[in-house]
């Protein structure tokens, strides 16, 4: 659930309350939810809210999900790609493993369409998809959000054609009646960004 507003908002924490140490792991969904429910963890993002019972999902964050595709691609006549002719190109996909509620959203929105995706290789990275897709093997798929900072001069970035191709980014956190007083100082900070 990397996003650049996470960046902003790790900024103003250290720089208004510096003594609370603030630490990230990356790790998978399924670790993520074991982890808020032992309560290794405090809080953390996702991009589902399919959590199950004892957590709490709060949509913070909503992105447009956008196309990147190789320079020349026919489908760059169009400003705004639409899905159901980009399904009949070869995709790359990020590795479900990888990126659990993000792969499970997409595969909605493609599985939605008249031809069946095609999908050709499942990335394990952002660095892996772009690269394959500068390459020529397929088009790729990216929040807006994070595919904003990465220049390729032979990837051009698309909107996708359909105005529910969005990625939310929640925050997880135990479903306890009273957070303690850090945790909701951390999230209240939080909900400004939310608004942007």
């Amino acid at each position: 659930a990397i996003d650049p507003r996470l960046s902003e908002f790790l900024t103003r924490c250290r720089e208004e309350e510096p003594e609370i140490e603030v630490r990230l792991s990356e790790v998978s969904f399924s670790e993520q939810l074991r982890g808020l429910r032992s309560g290794d963890f405090s809080i953390g993002f996702a991009h589902t809210n399919s959590v199950g019972s004892g957590i709490v999902a709060e949509a913070i964050w909503h992105t447009p999900i956008v196309a990147a595709l190789p320079a020349r691609h026919p489908l760059l006549v169009h400003k705004e790609v639409p899905l159901d002719e980009l399904t009949r190109f070869p995709l790359i996909m990020v590795a479900p493993q990888m990126c659990e509620g993000y792969f499970r959203e997409l595969t909605k929105l493609l599985h939605a369409q008249v031809h069946e995706p095609n999908v050709i290789e499942h990335a394990t990275s952002l660095d892996v998809m772009l690269t394959l897709v500068a390459a020529g093997y397929g088009i790729g798929f990216s929040s807006f959000a994070r595919v904003a900072t990465c220049r390729h001069p032979n990837i051009v970035i698309r909107p996708l054609a359909v105005g529910s191709a969005v990625i939310t980014t929640f925050l997880l956190r135990p479903d306890s009646e009273h957070p303690c007083f850090l945790l909701e100082r951390f999230m209240a900070r939080l909900h400004p960004l939310s608004d942007e």
